[in-house]
C-alpha cells in the first residue's frame, strides 16, 4: 500500500510529498501521514510516537457503529503511541459545513444516477430503459429519498439526463433549499407510506440518500414495498454506509457491486465516491492541502488547533488522550474535552 508523506529537511528547503512504500519503511522517518482507512494493526507497529496522522476513520463511526474500519485494537494502539489524530470527514469550514462530506456527498449523488443508467442499459443485464427517453417515448421514472447534498446533486443528474425525478424528504425546509437551488419546479413530497408505495410501483429507479437521525438511517422503504417495484428496476443505496434506508439492502462492493431480490437490482457499495478515484482524491486534496501547509508553516499542529476550531473539530485522538465522545463511549474509554486542553495553549 503506498502513502503520501510531507517532508521539510533541515536546511529549510521546500516542503516536498514523497510516494513510499512499504509502510515498515515509511513510518520510522515521518512525522506527518496522510492515510485513507488503515485496515491494518501492522501499520501501527511501526508508528512513531507524537506524530500527526489525518484520515477519514472518525465521525463515519459516529454515524455507523457497524463501520469496519475503526478497531478496538486499532485505537487503543493510537492512544498508546499517543498519536494526533484528525478525521477530515469532520473538518469545519469558516461556515460551520464539513467540506470534505459536502464534496464527497456531491460525487455520490452524480455517481448513483451513473450506475443506475448504466444498470439499466442491455449492456448489464438492464431492460433496456434510456434514462432520458426520447421524442415520443417517456422518460424513466426516478425516486430520490432525501434532499440534502447527496440527493441534490442526483436531482441534478438525473434532470441534466432527461428523467421523471420525485423527491421524497421529511424535512419540508431541505425541500424547499432543494428546488430553489435546482431553480425549478419538480414533484417533491413528505415520506408518507402509502405515497411512498404508490409511487415505487412505478418507479425505474430509487436513489436511497437520507441522512442519519441520533446515528440511525431511517428504514422507509420495507420489503413489502420493493416486491411491488417494476422487473428490472434498479435501488442505488448510497446511505448503506449508515445501515441503509431501503430493507432489502446489503453492503456490496466494487468488484460484485449489484444483487437481485424480487427482481429488483440492488448497488449497495459503501463507497460510491472510490469508484472516482481521481475526482474524488482531487476534491479531498483541494481541502487537505491548505490545512497541510498551515500546520507545516506554523510550527506543527497544536497552533493550528489553538486557532482553528474547525480542525479542532475533527480531533478524534490527541497524545493518549480519546477526545470524541462517540468513539471514547463505543469502546469504553475516557473522554477528554480538548477545548479544555488548548485552554493550556492560550
Amino acid at each position: 500500500m503506498q502513502g503520501f508523506l510531507l517532508r521539510r529537511s533541515t536546511k529549510r528547503l521546500p516542503l516536498r510529498c514523497i510516494i513510499c512504500n512499504p509502510a515498515a519503511r515509511v513510518w520510522p522517518k515521518y512525522t506527518f501521514p496522510l492515510k485513507l482507512c488503515i485496515k491494518h494493526l501492522s501499520f501501527y507497529l511501526h508508528m512513531q510516537s507524537f506524530v500527526l496522522r489525518l484520515d477519514n476513520n472518525s465521525n463515519s463511526a459516529d454515524q455507523s457503529p457497524n463501520l469496519p474500519f475503526l478497531k478496538s485494537e486499532m485505537i487503543h494502539k493510537l492512544v498508546k503511541k499517543q498519536i494526533v489524530a484528525i478525521a477530515f470527514d469532520s473538518i469545519k469550514d469558516d461556515n460551520g459545513s464539513y467540506p470534505i462530506v459536502r464534496t464527497m456527498s456531491e460525487i455520490a449523488g452524480s455517481s448513483a444516477i451513473i450506475q443506475a443508467a448504466k444498470y439499466l442499459s442491455n449492456s448489464h443485464n438492464g431492460v433496456g430503459i434510456l434514462l432520458g427517453g426520447i421524442s415520443g417515448i417517456p422518460p424513466a421514472q426516478v425516486m430520490i429519498l432525501g434532499a440534502g447534498v447527496v440527493g441534490e446533486s442526483a436531482t441534478r443528474t438525473a434532470l441534466g439526463l432527461g428523467a421523471d425525478v420525485k423527491v421524497f424528504d421529511n424535512s419540508i425546509y431541505r425541500l424547499m433549499r432543494l428546488q430553489n437551488n435546482v431553480g425549478r419546479r419538480l414533484y417533491t413530497s413528505v415520506i408518507d407510506p402509502h405515497e411512498l408505495k404508490k409511487s415505487l410501483a412505478k418507479t425505474d429507479v430509487v436513489i436511497g440518500a437520507l441522512k442519519p437521525v441520533n446515528g440511525v438511517t431511517p428504514m422507509v422503504v420495507t420489503e413489502e414495498m420493493v416486491a411491488l417495484m417494476k422487473a428490472g428496476s434498479v435501488i442505488i443505496d448510497v446511505s448503506i454506509d449508515r445501515g441503509g434506508c431501503i430493507e432489502t439492502s446489503r453492503p456490496t462492493t466494487h468488484d460484485s457491486p449489484v444483487f437481485s431480490k424480487f427482481g429488483v437490482i440492488h448497488y449497495c457499495v459503501p463507497n460510491i465516491a472510490s469508484g472516482v478515484a481521481r475526482t474524488a482524491s482531487k476534491a479531498i486534496s483541494n481541502v487537505l492541502m491548505p490545512i497541510v501547509m498551515d500546520i507545516a508553516e506554523k510550527g506543527g499542529v497544536d497552533y493550528v488547533l489553538k486557532t482553528k476550531q474547525g480542525i479542532r473539530n475533527g480531533v478524534y485522538l490527541y497524545k493518549g488522550l480519546v477526545t470524541n465522545q462517540h468513539i471514547a463511549k463505543r469502546f469504553d474509554m475516557k473522554y477528554t474535552d480538548l477545548n479544555l486542553i488548548m485552554t493550556n495553549f492560550i
